[in-house]
């Protein structure tokens, strides 16, 4: 299979606000008032952690099928701690992003205990999101001038 390419385009609507579109749906990007947003939506951070988990979400199922269980429910829990200080430009001691991500599991199956164990190893082996959590990606950021011609 050639690779599969996503894109999301927007606009930034407020100084802790953006709003993107990613195929056909509207995503609202917004910071909590006490980082000075309007708190509309989940910041940037808290889409990273729920990226993660729907990406583990959609390999655990396709996972489980293949190795011939059923999940009936999964329980998904994630979360992270930031030091905002990089962020806010106060420091530069530690780093911008999370300093540790835990991700949490609880799936409602008859899956013995054994199974779960190869289904959990298979799970973050094929994670595209936490390999991108894990492992460093090319990353290139460029500038635009728009220039309004007369």
């Amino acid at each position: 299979m050639s690779d599969l390419k996503f894109t999301v385009k927007g606009e930034s609507t407020s100084a802790t606000q953006f709003i993107g579109k990613a195929r056909h749906f509207q995503l609202i990007i917004d910071e909590p008032e006490d980082l000075n947003g309007t708190d509309e939506d989940a910041n940037p951070v808290e889409y990273i952690l729920a990226g993660f988990a729907g990406c583990v979400n959609v390999v655990g199922h396709l996972v489980a099928k293949e190795l011939g269980f059923t999940i009936k429910n999964l329980k998904i829990e994630v979360s992270g701690n930031i030091n905002p200080d990089r962020f806010l430009g106060a420091s530069d001691k530690e780093r911008a992003g999370f300093k540790s991500i835990q991700l949490s599991l609880i799936p409602e199956t008859d899956a013995s205990i054994e199974t779960l164990v190869k289904w959990l190893e298979i799970v973050e082996a094929r994670c595209p999101v936490k390999d991108n959590l894990t492992n460093k990606t090319p990353i290139k950021i460029s500038v635009e001038k728009e220039f309004n011609l007369p």
